[in-house]
């Protein structure tokens, strides 16, 4: 067991780690201005919203390196390159990004913490690779809406909720520019789906 955290796999998979996870929620701020440009506010919120849990974990595990504190690191590794005009590719690439997260690096770097006795370090590669799940299912369920056409629309009656003022609009689509505030019906989202978390299973489950 190496206990030598300067010496470990450990401390270049956090490093790679925290790389990653910045990289991640700058994607996803450049994607939610994509998103808005393409009047799809509320992918943009997702984005934003997602990439703001990305940050905290850019965190958690640059604090985990503090016993490298005044080193440079030298890291290698392969990082997307989603420069892409379709949100909907966008959503796509996202999907893979989380999932290569959730089930194939952090389990890896768990299970090398565990073994090189950073017990710390393997339970928050373990957490986060947890949330990282929940990144795909949401990226997965807005996905499947846009795709269907169904983002905006539904074959039943709705609340839908306005991101920006908080009015309630019941229907089987928004109106198309907000009564309140004026804004257009992108800026829209089915009240069970905000703040984003309660999506994920549902249309999978349809």
């Amino acid at each position: 067991m190496n206990t030598d955290f300067l010496n470990s796999e450990t401390k270049i998979n956090l490093m790679r780690s925290f790389a990653g996870e910045s990289q991640a929620r700058n994607r996803y701020t450049f994607a939610e201005c994509t998103a808005k440009q393409n009047n799809l506010f509320v992918l943009g919120e997702i984005f934003r919203f997602t990439g703001e849990q990305e940050k905290a974990h850019a965190e958690v595990f640059y604090n985990l390196l503090k016993e490298s504190a005044g080193n440079n690191i030298e890291i290698t590794g392969g990082y997307p390159a989603d420069v892409y005009d379709d949100v909907s590719k966008l959503l796509m690439s996202s999907i893979h990004n989380e999932n290569d997260e959730a089930e194939i690096a952090y389990p890896k770097f768990a299970e090398i913490a565990k073994n090189e006795g950073f017990t710390e370090a393997s339970a928050k590669f373990n957490l986060i690779a947890e949330i990282e799940k929940t990144h795909r299912e949401r990226f997965q369920y807005f996905s499947h809406l846009l795709k269907d056409d169904k983002l905006f629309r539904s074959d039943k009656t709705e609340r839908w909720v306005c991101l920006n003022c908080g009015h309630i609009h019941e229907s089987s689509e928004p109106p198309a520019v907000c009564p309140v505030c004026g804004k257009n019906h992108g800026y829209f989202i089915r009240e069970y789906d905000a703040p984003f978390t309660s999506g994920g299973v549902c249309l999978c489950q349809q």
